[in-house]
């Protein structure tokens, strides 16, 4: 038995499950990894009853593409996670310029909190403003 608390998360994609009908879940590593994910694209503002919760990561896509904006990104991910996210650390952040993309690669690894022995997570993605 685990001596850390499960995780469990609605799907994004609120599908059903094709056998029982229910909606399905994101447990464990894949609910955390949603919920960071979720954060950092919802815009303060966007959720009733919760008008601070959320990142301004989509303002600074309109910036110049530089490691400047880079390191702001970087900024506004660590916060974001720090206040929000209390099941996680952050073990490293890495955001660089993607002049190819016009968009900034994101690398972003971190502990659960309560699991000694396990090793980082990593999510990777690729921001990008939307026309």
């Amino acid at each position: 038995m685990p001596d850390f608390a499960p995780f469990k998360d609605l799907k994004v994609n609120f599908k059903p499950h094709p056998i029982t009908g229910d909606l399905q879940v994101s447990k464990e590593d894949a609910a955390i990894k949603q919920s960071i994910v979720n954060l950092l694209l919802t815009v303060p503002g966007e959720r009733p009853f919760q008008p601070q919760l959320g990142s301004r990561l989509s303002r600074l896509l309109f910036e110049p593409l530089d490691f400047g904006v880079a390191a702001l990104i970087k900024n506004e991910i660590n916060d974001t996670v720090r206040r929000y996210e209390p099941r996680v650390q952050v073990v490293s952040l890495t955001v660089e310029p993607n002049y190819d993309e016009n968009a900034f690669d994101v690398n972003f690894e971190f502990d659960i909190r309560g699991r000694e022995d396990a090793a980082p997570l990593e999510i990777n993605f690729l921001l990008q403003r939307t026309q």
